[in-house]
């Protein structure tokens, strides 16, 4: 502290200072934990015995999941906590019954690596950083019902984690009623004959191991191998959505490859049409919608089946099943399954040597592809590349419509992510197919008419033409005849003509994928799955759980070169052979028999997806949640028809996982009864990012920011000059400032309304330390305003306000009031700034109604300065439940407004009337005013133009 600062205080021993804020800070938060202040009473509790209390509207607001880093908060983290504590706060002052708490999602990579690099146990590494955000977290005032927290790795909570999964695993979706029912009813299905097997055997023909294949293929929750993301370097597999579009690792940058391994997946495509359809009833930015539509991907179209001698058919989906005629070829996905199926032992003779890539067998040519396929990522395979790769796989498939014999090959643009993984490609009218077939010299026939004047000979053409207005050319048979047809006309005509001859039929396809549920990583909730000696995978009961992680001796999974595809990922759980290998009864009536456990984990997303549930009904050990109670926090109500969460806030890149994991979830238990709300979150807002200034040296490596100095515009570290770049706030780029920095300095309530005060919440914006003291002289203009520097007594007077400041006052609660409604925080402050500005050049001690009205305008946002200010106004209650200040509209209302008086156009006199008055009463004014009778001169008029209260316009004769 400097001598002047120093001098200041001992001369005003009672001001507002960093030292004061932080006793006063630390005094009110004791005093919340210990009075529960921010306790909200749930339906079956407190407010089912008090009628007062039930009457109140409800409120749930959440933000999305920390997740508890070893590194701490820096400024930029807190910004969606505090905003959503400023909006629970208003809430609680409007009546509102708040729940508004704060929990950790704590398992995933980042403690399982650090365990990795330093040997310390996850849950050691993890639980200190809770703790660490914790103390930082309620420095900042926030007002969190403490009693609803949790992590997801205490085992009470994962349990129901564990639960729920055995849901979705013990489920099916019955397409004829659009819901999920339980397994145990698809069962009596097939016991009974109503629903045929596969291959139409009786049910009791089946053996145990073919009947849990067939059920297999119905359950929301299944095991199969399948083409998957594998990365060597973290040793596990990884969700599409967890894949960089570059073909890496979206945690730790690794290299990303397909293979194909047996995982647990989540048929979260079952669900596609309803999380499509039920994003209209939510109240979420158009961006996320949109991303999840894109993302869902909905379309058109036909299925068609190309037979294959020795091979069955392939199906391809497709959108533009009216150029049927026009498919010259068909190409494959590498993954493909029927690949191995269909490729001969020798090229068939006359084979074109393009086709072939120089191998000697197609054996040998697949094996070679697949191996370059699977080295990148999906966004570079259906990248718009020049030069086209495939190789023919020795097979051709017939073309159902012309019968003509066509060459099927496999290529890296075509993925097993979409579709059925085959397309029929038809090279006139599709540029990456028009592409391949130069490159592989295969036909390209037109069959629908260019209007740009090229005619109809494709052998001449440079490029596709891909048109959904023209007329169909080239597209006949002896049963069936496309030409002249619109686009339109011909794809109904073709698709009944496929149903007819049993070859295809119309169908919607969705770019979703099922979501790929396993993890090689020790860090995740267990499955609660065993496998008896066939391979069976049972479900535990009910009573087993939880099945908590066992400890191993060492955290990490196998890794291997992570240019290294050829390999397999080795699990941490499956070397705790005890663990793994266990002799049960499950209580299925087969008495105890040896199992195995499941290895894998489950990812980071589990336990976000239900976490809403939990906050409900913390310490229920009974249920997942008290059905009376979700149904009071989150069931359907009117303007909320899916029901779900009132406020969630959070960033906008959790879009496609998160977020539609959580919405899959819903669903689900909503299904099966266990909820009310199908929807988790109804209203969904994305804040902005709080950004920082990157320096970096010649070198490019980042600087301390902290130790950069400004000379004549230019920026230096030690001497070196640095560039300067705005970019995200971190500890790698040196450029973090913590908010226990700023607390010590200025205070948290300083730090609060700096944060709420830089712009838009959904903006993104830049920390500028420097400009925090803006807040805090605020904060120290309201203490002094109410509380004696000198004395610490308060200087409020028992007197009404004068006329200017009752307007000052009444339009500032307006003003504020709809701002902290509509979570527009940097013009509420600026509304108190302005109040506060007008009260200290007013002058005097500040009437006690004035003062108290300050003090609950200003709570929200600044709260521990307003307990304070609360209790030394008198007050025993503290100022969290009190109510806030109404505006009265008679002072709202400017009293006068200018009104101008025009004379053929040009301004003759400004009148201040009052904005009430009517047209006549303004017309008599105007005429009436010296100015204008001057300007007048005797003159006649011919017309009186009147816009009250702020025009006349006058036309003389």
């Amino acid at each position: 502290m400097s001598e002047t600062n120093s001098a200041a205080d001992v001369a005003a021993p009672h001001r507002y200072t960093a030292a004061m804020a932080a006793d006063i800070e630390a005094r009110w938060q004791d005093f919340w934990d210990a009075e529960g202040t921010y306790e909200a009473p749930n339906p079956t509790g407190d407010l089912a015995g008090d009628p007062e209390l039930a009457a109140r509207p409800k409120k749930f607001i959440m933000d999305m999941f920390p997740y508890p880093s070893g590194a701490g908060l820096h400024v930029g983290h807190p910004l969606g906590y505090i905003a959503t504590d400023v909006f629970a706060r208003h809430q609680r002052m409007t009546g509102h019954n708040v729940l508004h708490t704060l929990g950790f999602d704590a398992f995933g990579l980042p403690a399982e690596q650090y365990a990795v690099q330093t040997g310390t146990h996850p849950r050691i590494s993890t639980e200190a950083n809770i703790a660490n955000m914790t103390a930082q977290l309620r420095r900042l005032g926030l007002g969190h019902d403490k009693r609803r927290s949790f992590a997801t790795i205490e085992s009470e909570y994962y349990k129901w984690t564990q639960w729920i999964f055995l849901q979705i695993f013990n489920s099916w979706y019955d397409t004829e009623a659009d819901r999920a029912r339980p397994i145990d009813e698809l069962v009596a299905q097939f016991e009974s004959g109503e629903r045929a097997t596969p291959d139409g055997r009786d049910w009791s023909a089946l053996s145990a191991v073919e009947r849990a294949d067939v059920l297999g293929g119905y359950r929301l929750a299944y095991a199969s191998d399948a083409p998957v993301n594998w990365s060597p370097g973290l040793g596990t597999v990884l969700a599409n959505e967890e894949v960089t579009a570059d073909g890496r690792s979206e945690r730790g940058n690794f290299p990303v490859f397909k293979a194909k391994l047996r995982q647990w997946n989540m048929r979260i495509t079952a669900y596609a049409d309803r999380l499509l359809n039920d994003l209209d009833g939510l109240d979420w930015p158009e961006a996320i919608k949109l991303q999840q539509r894109n993302w869902i991907g909905r379309s058109e179209g036909a299925r068609v089946d190309f037979p294959v001698d020795g091979a069955g058919s392939v199906t391809v989906f497709t959108t533009r099943q009216d150029t049927l005629f026009g498919a010259t070829y068909m190409v494959l996905a590498p993954e493909h399954e029927l690949v191995e199926r269909i490729i001969p032992a020798a090229w068939p003779e006359g084979t074109h040597p393009v086709w072939t890539g120089g191998h000697a067998s197609p054996a040998e040519a697949v094996t070679a592809y697949r191996k370059q396929a699977a080295s990148k990522s999906d966004v570079e395979r259906q990248a718009e590349a020049k030069d086209k790769t495939g190789v023919f796989t020795g097979a051709y498939a017939t073309n159902p419509v012309s019968g003509e014999q066509i060459p099927v090959f496999i290529a890296d643009y075509v993925l097993m992510g979409y579709g059925t993984g085959a397309i029929m490609a038809v090279p006139a009218h599709d540029a990456r197919d028009f592409a391949f077939a130069r490159a592989f010299e295969l036909p390209v026939r037109c069959v629908v008419e260019p209007s740009d004047g090229r005619g109809t000979d494709a052998s001449t053409w440079e490029d596709a033409f891909a048109s959904y207005d023209a007329k169909l050319v080239n597209s006949a048979n002896d049963e069936i005849s496309l030409n002249g047809l619109g686009v339109a006309d011909a794809k109904a005509r073709i698709t009944e003509w496929l149903k007819e001859h049993g070859v295809g039929e119309g169908t919607v396809n969705f770019r979703l994928r099922d979501w790929l549920f396993s993890r090689q990583r020790y860090w995740g909730e267990p499955f609660p799955i065993v496998y008896d000696e066939e391979g069976i995978a049972h479900p535990l009961p009910e009573s087993m759980l939880p099945l908590e992680l066992p400890e191993v001796d060492d955290y990490s999974p196998r890794t291997f070169d992570p240019d290294d595809a050829d390999t397999q990922p080795e699990t941490p759980l499956s070397r705790n052979a005890e663990w793994v290998n266990v002799t049960l009864d499950l209580g299925d009536g087969a008495g105890l028999r040896n199992y195995r456990r499941e290895t894998n984990t489950m990812p980071n997303w589990a336990g976000s997806c239900w976490y809403e549930l939990r906050y409900l009904d913390p310490n229920n050990s009974e249920k997942l949640v008290d059905p009376a109670i979700e149904e009071y926090w989150m069931g359907p109500r009117e303007g909320q028809p899916t029901g779900g969460v009132d406020l969630y806030v959070g960033g906008a890149e959790h879009a496609v996982l998160h977020l539609l994991y959580a919405r899959f979830w819903s669903k689900v238990l909503h299904d099966l009864g266990h909820v009310s709300s199908a929807e988790p979150f109804h209203k969904l807002y994305n804040q902005g990012m709080i950004q920082a200034f990157v320096y970096r040296d010649s070198r490019g490596i980042a600087v301390p920011a902290a130790e950069v100095e400004e000379r004549d515009g230019a920026y230096y570290y030690q001497g070196e000059k640095v560039s300067r770049v705005l970019g995200k706030m971190g500890k790698s780029l040196k450029n973090a400032v913590t908010p226990d920095e700023i607390c010590t300095e200025f205070g948290a309530d300083t730090l609060r309304l700096y944060e709420m005060a830089m712009g838009p919440l959904d903006v993104s914006r830049p920390w500028d330390t420097r400009a925090v003291v803006g807040q805090y002289r605020l904060l120290q203009r309201l203490w002094r305003n109410i509380v004696d520097e000198e004395t610490g007594e308060v200087t409020v007077v028992d007197s009404e306000p004068g006329e200017d400041t009752l307007r000052a006052l009444h339009k500032a609660i307006d003003g504020v009031g709809g701002d902290m409604a509509g979570m527009r925080f940097n013009t509420a402050i600026a509304k108190v700034t302005e109040l506060n500005n007008h009260l200290t050049k007013a002058g005097g001690p500040l009437p006690r109604p004035v003062a108290e009205a300050l003090v609950l305008l200003i709570a929200p946002l600044a709260p521990h300065i307003a307990e304070e200010l609360w209790r030394r106004l008198g007050h025993t209650e503290s100022v969290v439940h009190q109510d806030f200040p109404v505006a009265d509209p008679a002072y709202v209302v400017d009293e006068t407004v200018t009104c101008v008086v025009q004379i053929k156009g040009k301004v003759k006199a400004r009148l201040e009337i009052s904005p009430s008055i009517t047209d006549t009463e303004l017309e008599a004014l105007a005429l009436a005013d010296p100015a204008v009778v001057a300007a007048l001169d005797g003159a006649g008029i011919r017309k009186v133009i009147v816009r009250a209260p702020k025009l006349v316009n006058i036309v003389p004769a």
